[in-house]
């Protein structure tokens, strides 16, 4: 039991940032929680926090037990819930908010079939390309696409995300075909206009020498003919033909399956992210959350999800 509290007041202290916020949470003294920390940061052998007067930072030690324990307590909520719902069904009104592209895809279509097997849930859908705040507006849990900030959000790794190259075969046939992300100057690249969220550009894996095996991410932001502000005008543009679009494989996966897409550059992908949920830290978790999760994560496990999605699209 004292380790399960140490592991739950270092989680408290990372995500909330200071000593005293967890300690206020909790309703101890800060001395409380720092004699906590140091028990087990003694018993790992390693430092985990780095404290100072006015702030605190994870270590790289840290940030690696962080996930792992926030994913400790989400199973062990899980199977509390498990144990005390016991026969009780799901019910109550469950409030989820996701990208508005992927939700259209990949949440939407999922909603009704939920509630299907949890008659007794009732569902608020909310899509938007803004970053809603989960807490702050009421929401039990959110969908996100790509590298999430700090927060002290709980979060639970659904899928793999990739960002590849792509363009119609008929496009590849009349301009060849780009040996290194740099070829892109010359050809026609269909990008996110400069009012929209994605700032860095198109990411690849390059070499951090020439003829080095050490690769790192660079971004490089090509330029062309046509841009927009929506990520799905730009899917479509490059499914007529009209060039080189660096979009999501829960986007296009089902388009390179059935060869109305073929991918390029494929050997300086970037590393995958993640598709992730995000919830609330909480105690308990509500029987219906727990449940969504659990749908979301069995729907995009299967080994055929992806590439069908677009016939469901």
């Amino acid at each position: 039991m004292d380790k399960l509290k140490q592991i739950e007041t270092f989680v408290s202290v990372a995500t909330r940032g200071s000593l005293t916020a967890a300690a206020r949470a909790e309703g101890v003294a800060p001395a409380i929680i720092g004699r906590r920390l140091d028990a087990l940061e003694t018993r790992l052998g390693v430092k985990l926090l780095v404290r100072t007067t006015r702030r605190i930072s994870l270590t790289h030690e840290g940030s690696a037990f962080l996930e792992d324990s926030q994913r400790l307590l989400v199973d062990l909520a899980n199977a509390e819930a498990s144990v005390s719902a016991g026969g009780v069904k799901a019910s109550g009104h469950l409030r989820i908010t996701a990208p508005a592209g992927f939700g259209r895809r990949h949440v939407a279509p999922l909603v009704p079939r939920f509630r299907e097997l949890h008659p007794e849930v009732t569902i608020s859908l909310n899509l938007s390309d803004r970053v809603v705040d989960v807490a702050g507006e009421g929401y039990d849990c959110a969908v996100r696409v790509g590298d999430l900030p700090d927060s002290s959000l709980v979060s639970v790794r659904l899928a793999d995300n990739r960002r590849l190259c792509v363009a119609t075969p008929a496009y590849l046939q009349r301009h060849g075909r780009p040996a290194t992300p740099a070829d892109l100057v010359r050809f026609d690249c269909l990008v996110l206009s400069s009012d929209a969220s994605q700032t860095r550009g198109w990411a690849f894996s390059l070499p951090v020498a020439e003829g080095s095996p050490e690769r790192e991410i660079s971004y490089l932001r090509p330029g062309g003919p046509l841009d927009c502000s929506d990520g799905q005008v730009l899917h479509e543009w490059c499914l007529a033909g009209w060039g080189i679009a660096w979009r999501s494989t829960w986007e296009v996966e089902a388009d390179i399956a059935a060869g109305r897409l073929e991918t390029v550059l494929d050997e300086f992908a970037a590393p995958p992210n993640g598709i992730y949920a995000l919830f609330p830290q909480r105690r308990h978790l509500a029987l219906r959350v727990r449940l969504w999760i659990d749908f979301l994560k069995h729907h995009y496990g299967q080994a055929d999800y992806w590439f069908k999605s677009r016939d469901r699209g």
